[in-house]
């Protein structure tokens, strides 16, 4: 059986609530330490008010936007300063730089108004973790005030937390180091004063003889008077009352022989009663014995069925691991299927492509061979002495026209090249980087004129210019050609005129992308299965199925995130994607 320690169970409790109340104590003195910055940094914030206030309410007054941008710009470069928003009169943005808190969950507090009611608030946000001071801009003419715009100046609590790094591990490191030096010297009182004297007092009590009790008494273990003084005090008298009863027991057994000498008179008595049942229990035993032999048979059928299910289960275990194998390769050879299907659409693109640039390049080669008949024919000229003014302004001309036409045709064939380039190295490659997602989607689209020119749809890009994200540009790259290649072949089937629109949001490091088109869109049952591997509405028409399995597989898998589609029949398929910016993996 386990013993569990009394010392130890005694020290552990003893420092849990100190560890408890040590804990409590930290979180009180970190919370103030919070608190006490906060307040410094929203003191700072009201002189920065006093001293910048001024120089903005002349710039708001005189509408010069550009020095109102550059004094907010000033301010967001100080490290306490985490955004800015000034505003004009009508409440309209002026400048608004760094951290913009959402407005949804924007507390105002009134701390102060002056005489023509124009109130100061002390602004914090709950969800942004960001709080700030906001206060108006007065501006003074011919003795009266006007307001012409306020001003919110935005802190965060990283700030805060900033300030308070040093100090929060001075106080983590005083309570570590004594709630050490507390343990040590806890752990040496209850070794000395406890520990020890129980593990001596137990190794003399496991040395009881019980022949000779007298020698087992206790030896002094403890000169203090205390819990294990008495404790040895009472099991040496124990000992004293075991030496009377050991007496007493030998006086017993004397009486025991005695009374033993009549029982063995009683026992012949009761061994002529035991022969006479003898003979009825001979009868009873026969009886069970036939029974045991019945008992025999049933064990042994038990026995064979037993081991013809162990058979059954030996066969069912090797067929197990067969299908185990079996599911391995599988899956192995969907992952070559996934990567022969998006390799396929990467050269069926450089098909459609390679030809789409032959066009302009033979368009070039003809207004090259042209230039090379004027320039000849213009050498002819010079040598039979024919040169005139009119042939040289024919050739001035045709030569430009020529120019022209070659420039434009090269330029055509070099953006195509260049499109296609990027988004085909960027499908071949898993590395992440820094992509502007507005240029990137129309690179796509341009890669994939080919396959749009002999169609009316069109592609809408609701996407602001400056949104670049660090991520994998290959998985996005497949991903809207899948997208954009299934809403042409299955949603605008039989459609003519069909439309395309793709909205980028960008939340802090979230990003948030809706893909919709206007085509035939899907039933409630087609739906639930769109993502499933070869899972196709043309599988007569060399359909795969793996067009938005290979989706799924590079939003969920390759960008660490989330794609659902909703759909209703004749209105369209719509696919909200949604993932994180990778810079943290970058960097």
């Amino acid at each position: 059986m386990k013993t569990t320690s009394l010392s130890r169970k005694l020290l552990t409790r003893v420092l849990s609530f100190y560890f408890v109340l040590t804990f409590l104590v930290t979180c009180v003195q970190i919370g103030a330490e919070y608190i006490n910055t906060k307040s410094h940094i929203t003191s700072e914030l009201l002189t920065l008010e006093k001293t910048f206030s001024g120089s903005l309410t002349r710039a708001v007054w005189e509408l010069n936007t550009q020095q109102a941008i550059d004094i907010a710009d000033g301010l967001v470069a100080i490290p306490m300063i985490k955004g800015i928003t000034v505003l004009d009169e009508n409440s309209q943005i002026i400048a608004q730089l760094g951290l913009v808190a959402d407005e949804g969950a924007l507390n105002l507090e009134s701390i102060d108004a002056d005489y023509d009611g124009n109130e100061y608030f002390n602004v914090t946000s709950g969800i942004d973790g960001l709080f700030g001071h906001s206060f108006p801009l007065i501006f003074e003419f011919s003795g009266r005030t006007t307001k012409v715009g306020s001003v919110t100046l935005l802190s965060s609590n990283e700030v805060i937390f900033n300030r308070i790094q040093v100090g929060i591990y001075f106080l983590i490191g005083n309570a570590m180091v004594k709630t050490a030096a507390l343990v040590l010297l806890f752990s040496i009182a209850f070794s000395n004063l406890l520990t020890n004297p129980l593990n001596e007092l137990t190794e003399q009590i496991n040395q009881f003889d019980l022949d000779d009790p007298e020698a087992s008494k206790l030896h002094v273990i403890n000169y203090e008077n205390n819990e294990l003084n008495i404790l040895q005090n009472a099991y040496n008298n124990l000992i004293d009352e075991l030496i009377i009863y050991k007496e007493r027991l030998a006086l017993a057994q004397s009486k025991i022989i005695s009374a033993n000498s009549k029982l063995d008179e009683q026992n012949l008595m009761l061994e002529q009663e035991v022969a006479r049942k003898t003979s009825s229990l001979s009868t009873t035993m026969l009886k069970m014995e036939m029974q045991q032999r019945e008992l025999l048979e049933q064990q042994e059928k038990l026995q064979a069925e037993n081991n013809h299910r162990s058979s059954t289960e030996k066969t069912l275990i090797a067929t197990n691991h067969e299908l185990k194998t079996y599911i391995l390769e599988l899956n192995k050879a969907q992952e070559r299927l996934l990567d022969a299907e998006k390799m396929a659409a990467l050269g069926k693109l450089s098909a459609e492509v390679s030809h789409e640039v032959n066009t302009p390049i033979g368009v070039s080669i003809t207004s090259t061979s042209y230039l090379a008949d004027l320039l000849a024919k213009l050498k002819i000229d010079i040598k039979d002495n024919k040169l005139s003014k009119r042939v040289l302004n024919d050739f001035t001309e045709n030569s430009a026209q020529g120019l022209n036409l070659l420039l434009k045709n090269l330029e055509r064939a070099s953006e195509l090249v260049t499109s296609y380039k990027q988004v085909a190295v960027d499908q071949i490659s898993d590395k992440i980087r820094k992509v502007n997602i507005n240029k990137y989607l129309k690179d796509i689209i341009h890669s994939l004129h080919p396959k749009l020119k002999r169609t009316n749809h069109i592609i809408k890009i609701d996407c602001p210019d400056s949104s670049e994200v660090y991520c994998h540009a290959g998985a996005i790259s497949q991903i809207f050609t899948n997208l954009i290649i299934n809403s042409i072949t299955h949603g605008f089937k039989d459609i003519s005129n069909g439309e395309i629109s793709i909205a980028v949001r960008l939340n802090g490091e979230h990003v948030h992308i809706i893909y919709q088109d206007n085509g035939h869109g899907l039933s409630e049952e087609q739906l639930k299965h769109l993502f499933d591997a070869f899972y196709t509405t043309s599988e007569n028409q060399g359909g795969t199925g793996l067009g938005t399995h290979i989706v799924h597989e590079l939003v969920n898998d390759t960008l660490n995130g989330s794609v659902t589609a909703s759909s209703t029949p004749g209105m369209g398929l719509r696919y909200d994607i949604k993932f994180d910016n990778m810079q943290r993996m970058t960097s």
